[in-house]
């Protein structure tokens, strides 16, 4: 029989909320949820609620959102609410000593990789952006070094060959949040033991920037292939044709060919945009210019029409 565990949850983007849906329906009890301050988002830049929050609030449960976790006040919030466990799911910010004390059972993280390989900020895209065949979500417990504590509970997900971020997010949201409830009840029971972490096999999965984004057309197709599917859906992976920057949202590795200048366009007409890379040639199947929509191959070389001979460069 499962005892029912006070619940403080810790999260903000859209990867945690099938993780708080799943702790509301579950037989625990969340007390509280921790998310970070509302932001200035869209082409008005009013400050809006993060996806957490909106979901928190739809489902009417008390909602913390301090800028800053080191103020005594919010040791103090979090310290009333008596909780028994803390649960992180993609909070955003590092969780001081003091606050990882507080709930009675220690606090418990939903870290998007197979641990201890891609820790940090960024691990489906990197994992997707290096061609990994395999990903997964481990949950761990929460210390102080970054994503390196010990392993509680594994779940595993093939990567397709044109799998993207976003699908693979989407999948590895759900899954994560399932294996969590598991754990959860487990911790019912009382502390759990995980499996420490080989820390001589850890790689990291920094933060993203715009120009991680950037295709450098000296690197093998498949290799590009994998930038566009890893890159979604920020920064997106892009490149520049006669002065136009161009993102590009689908594409396969394209068949071999002849010698010719990275980056340079082979064949555009129809549904056809073929692009030389360093080794073999990156078809392109759907692409986006700046500030417009995206389009299939088709539609944008019939309003957009591209030389043959032209290159994709790595500047306006």
């Amino acid at each position: 029989m499962v005892t029912p565990l006070r619940i403080v949850f810790f999260g903000t983007p859209e990867f945690a909320v099938p993780t708080l849906e799943a702790l509301q329906t579950s037989s625990h009890q969340v007390v509280s949820v921790v998310t970070q301050p509302d932001r200035p988002r869209g082409r008005g830049q009013q400050l809006t609620p993060g996806p957490v929050k909106a979901r928190a609030v739809a489902m009417g449960l008390p909602v913390l959102q301090p800028p800053s976790l080191k103020d005594s006040a919010v040791l103090a919030a979090l310290t009333e609410l008596r909780a028994d466990l803390g649960v992180v799911a993609a909070y955003g910010k590092i969780l001081s000593e003091a606050i990882l004390q507080i709930p009675r059972l220690g606090m418990i993280n939903v870290h998007a990789s197979l641990l201890p390989k891609y820790r940090g900020a960024a691990p489906i895209q990197r994992a997707v952006a290096d061609g990994e065949s395999e990903t997964g979500v481990t949950i761990m417990q929460v210390v102080r070094a970054l994503d390196a504590g010990a392993m509680l509970a594994t779940v595993r997900r093939p990567i397709g060959p044109n799998d993207t971020s976003i699908e693979v997010e989407h999948d590895l949201a759900r899954l994560g949040a399932r294996l969590l409830v598991d754990v959860v009840d487990r911790f019912s029971s009382g502390p759990l033991a995980g499996e420490p972490q080989d820390d001589s096999r850890a790689t990291y999965a920094h933060r993203l920037t715009k120009e991680d984004g950037l295709i450098d057309w000296a690197r093998p197709a498949q290799a590009i292939h994998d930038l566009v599917r890893g890159m979604q859906p920020w920064p997106n992976a892009y490149s520049f044709l006669e002065g136009q920057r161009l993102i590009l949202l689908r594409t396969t590795v394209g068949p071999a060919s002849g010698a010719a200048v990275p980056g340079t366009v082979l064949r555009a007409r129809g549904q056809d945009l073929l692009v030389a890379t360093e080794n073999g040639t990156l078809r392109v199947h759907e692409l986006q210019a700046e500030g417009r929509r995206p389009m299939a191959v088709a539609p944008f070389l019939a309003g957009h029409p591209v030389t043959e001979g032209s290159r994709f460069t790595s500047s306006g």
